[in-house]
């Protein structure tokens, strides 16, 4: 478990439950002193499961995870789960997926659902939100696709497009309600949660 040296420490302690670089850069923005540990939680849909759901099962369960281990600490646990029609498309780990999934992408619209759950297994409290985000991509040929994955490798990202960097540019429009969803964390919903766990940005 790692921590996050920043400006001021909550009343109780902070984790985040994600191995993900992007949601800790996100979530260090609020000013809190937090830990990071991964979840260790299978990410695999279930049989039938929609993107949606999804999204908000492995928020929850990343929560659930890490709070078992730290009864004491206010857990945030999120997903994102790229939604293309009812299809969920996932992170492409390598070139060659990146490429499979821009090229589906390619001219569509799609949803991604940004999940965050924040959990205090000593108070029992739990709090639950997802934040949709439309996003259409433009028709991109075959030498702007392999341009682009060259250029931002985002094998890490759902949907083979870093929104926050040159993947931008691969897209037509963009809507949400908080813009940093599609980045990883829905930072309104989550300082909303937080507030209801106790924990106040503003305050500490």
């Amino acid at each position: 478990m790692t921590l996050e040296r920043t400006s001021r420490q909550p009343a109780r302690p902070l984790v985040l439950g994600s191995t993900s670089r992007y949601r800790r850069e996100l979530l260090a923005r609020l000013g809190l002193a937090f830990s990071v540990e991964a979840p260790g939680v299978d990410e695999a849909p279930a049989v039938g499961e929609v993107p949606a759901a999804l999204a908000l099962r492995l928020a929850r369960a990343k929560a659930r995870a890490v709070s078992a281990r730290h009864p004491q600490a206010v857990v945030i646990g999120s997903d994102q789960v790229a939604d293309l029609d009812g299809e969920t498309i996932g992170k492409p780990g390598d070139h060659g997926r990146a490429v499979a999934q821009l090229r589906r992408l390619s001219g569509r619209d799609v949803v991604f659902h940004t999940a965050v759950c924040v959990r205090c297994e000593a108070t029992g409290h739990e709090g639950i939100a997802s934040v949709p985000i439309e996003v259409g991509f433009r028709r991109l040929t075959e030498a702007e696709i392999e341009r682009y994955l060259r250029l931002d490798q985002p094998y890490d990202c759902a949907g083979s497009a870093r929104s926050e960097s040159l993947g931008v540019v691969l897209l037509r429009y963009m809507r949400c309600d908080d813009p940093t969803a599609l980045i990883g964390l829905p930072l309104i919903e989550t300082a909303r949660l937080l507030r209801d766990a106790g924990v106040d940005p503003l305050t500490g």
